[in-house]
């Protein structure tokens, strides 16, 4: 082992520490040329079987064993989060390299920071200061190779019931339109009749979507990153006196049109988009055909649930109203080339969730890969 390929070595691990001690990165900091030697020598491995990429999402610091726990899955990509303080290049490009070490490639990283702010969606105080924040947060990408975000434009959050059984009796997420719901992202928590004190009308939505994406987008380009929009959970169209603009084919349609840019897309969550069940104007398939015969789609959260909206409750993947096959099979026709992640699973008794939805998941994959070839 060379002495460069030990100090790096030491360097990672430092970094590591450093990040789990929940101090930030600034201390150990890379060279952008050590930086770019390193991804190159890493990223020089054989090419991937598939275009259509299966991810998880663990921590953006998370250990070897989760690490090769994913490799005997036969997963090769991730997709991670942060918040500050680690929303800094150093931090990000640490990241990137934490993942390389073990033959791990990170698809896309997301700050939760930016993510459903209520400043930028209501543009309440505070929003110039916050798209400054997305827009370092895109450079900070751009910096360490990093080349998709997931971005979600809901200003009052994601909106649950209490929890629910399905399955098997396997606990799971559940949303009542007329029961008990309330919203939340990270620490906030928003409550019917409304949210934020005031009816906002739709026209208000439209004008802060615009004025955030057109800001951003430019910034996207500049630094080769896509930005994938997630639908709204649920897509409902207005809830606790908040407009939901990503709850409707024909809204999604306008939303692309405004920010005009090969580098904004979405993040497609058939989840969410089942949710609303007649009510969303396409169906997921329908999506799929017409923003992936775009190359609009990015990233696909693959997850299904028993019965739409007004009561829905999430479930396994292969046991909700929608036949997954037919969306992997929409994914395929289209040459997705982004990742699929099995999103939101349901908890199971005496074990974990994930490897059974990794292993449906890509059991879809590799059979319409298959008969492609046919």
């Amino acid at each position: 082992m060379s002495d460069n390929r030990r100090d790096f070595i030491k360097k990672s691990i430092a970094l590591a520490a450093v990040s789990a001690a929940g101090l930030g990165t600034a201390s150990a900091e890379i060279s952008d040329a050590e930086f770019r030697d390193r991804m190159e020598t890493l990223l020089a491995q054989p090419g991937k079987k598939s275009t259509m990429r299966i991810v998880m999402q663990p921590n953006a610091r998370a250990n070897v064993n989760t690490m090769t726990w994913y490799k005997q899955m036969g997963l090769e990509d991730v997709t991670v989060w942060t918040d500050p303080p680690n929303d800094n290049a150093e931090f990000y490009k640490g990241t990137r390299l934490h993942f390389a070490e073990q033959g791990i490639n990170v698809y896309g990283l997301g700050n939760g920071a930016v993510h459903n702010q209520d400043k930028i969606v209501l543009n309440l105080p505070g929003r110039d200061a916050k798209v400054e924040e997305y827009k370092k947060h895109l450079r900070n990408l751009g910096a360490a190779g990093i080349t998709y975000t997931t971005y979600a434009h809901m200003g009052n959050g994601i909106w649950d019931s209490p929890s629910e059984t399905t399955r098997g009796g396997a606990s799971a997420r559940a949303f009542d339109q007329f029961g008990v719901n309330s919203g939340r992202w990270n620490k906030n928590k928003y409550y019917p009749p409304l949210s934020h004190g005031r009816e906002y009308s739709e026209e208000e939505l439209w004008d802060n979507w615009t004025y955030f994406i057109r800001q951003v987008a430019p910034v996207a380009e500049e630094n080769n990153v896509r930005i994938g929009v997630h639908p709204d959970d649920p897509p409902i169209p207005k809830l606790a006196g908040v407009p939901r603009i990503f709850s409707h084919f024909e809204r999604y349609k306008k939303a692309m049109e405004i920010a005009n840019s090969p580098n904004v897309g979405l993040c497609l969550c058939v989840g969410s988009w089942m949710e609303g069940g007649n009510t969303t104007g396409k169906s997921p398939v329908e999506m799929i055909d017409y923003f992936g015969a775009q190359k609009k789609i990015f990233k696909v959260h693959f997850r299904n649930i028993e019965r739409p909206i007004p009561h829905f409750v999430e479930t396994f993947v292969d046991s909700g109203y929608t036949n997954m096959y037919t969306i992997m099979k929409a994914l395929k026709r289209v040459n997705f080339d982004g990742v699929v992640f099995p999103d939101h699973v349901p908890g199971m008794a005496g074990g974990n969730a994930w490897p059974f939805s990794v292993g449906y998941v890509k059991a879809l994959r590799d059979r319409v890969e298959a008969e492609a070839l046919v």
